[in-house]
């Protein structure tokens, strides 16, 4: 079994589902009392945050290769990301590590491509919907379109995530509006919606709604373990 090292902390509520799914997939692949052989670091998401706001992503991207290295010294044979927005920095990362970082949207691409679906909504923070990072691999590597929010509907999604979501609040009026958005990105012609923020899924199941969802932290979680245990 390879060792994950999962780069974690944004925010710890995502981490905490991370760890959870990649270690109960092991043990169901391998029985017994298996658990998946992992290292975490975890930064302090405050600081993250801080940063995002102010848009210093230069800074942003010299703690994420800090991290990630730590990773490497300690022993992970490959690292995951346990957050969206933070894969805008992947290059940055990639170039500051020897050993391979397993991309989001590349895990979260082949499930979309085992649909056939061509066209997707997207949710997820502000900068995951409006920038390029996420929305543009998805276009150049897989020739999947995305369609996300309308600018109020986004500030909207944002706010859940950031003033809810991320310190494990959940409401019920915050899900019937992510639902609301849903409805509406199918009826402009999505054919399924990715949670493209690792905290959505804990809000937004496929206990409330029968629409096709790519759960981003789960896929990628599962992916991890796929590859550890090659």
């Amino acid at each position: 079994m390879k060792t994950i090292g999962l780069l974690g902390g944004m925010s710890w509520e995502s981490s905490t589902l991370y760890y959870q799914i990649i270690n109960r997939t092991v043990q169901e692949k391998l029985g017994g009392v298996h658990s998946c052989k992992s290292i975490m670091y975890s930064v302090d998401f405050n600081e993250i945050a801080t940063l995002q706001k102010e848009g210093e992503w230069d800074k942003l991207g010299l703690l994420m290769v800090d991290a990630a290295q730590q990773l490497e010294k300690a022993g992970a044979n490959f690292i995951i990301l346990c957050t969206n927005t933070m894969h805008k920095l992947s290059d940055e990362i990639e170039k500051g590590i020897s050993i391979p970082l397993v991309h989001i949207v590349d895990a979260t691409a082949e499930k979309i491509n085992a649909e056939n679906f061509k066209k997707i909504g997207l949710l997820g923070t502000s900068f995951t919907m409006e920038q390029d990072f996420f929305k543009g691999r998805l276009l150049d590597k897989y020739k999947i379109e995305t369609i996300i929010p309308n600018p109020e509907q986004r500030l909207e999604v944002h706010r859940i995530i950031y003033e809810e979501l991320v310190k494990g609040i959940i409401r019920d009026d915050s899900r019937t509006i992510f639902l609301d958005i849903i409805t509406d990105l199918i009826h402009k012609g999505a054919e399924g919606i990715i949670l493209g923020c690792t905290e959505i899924e804990l809000l937004v199941t496929n206990e409330y709604t029968t629409t096709k969802l790519f759960n981003t932290a789960a896929i990628h979680a599962q992916k991890a373990v796929e590859l550890a245990l090659e």
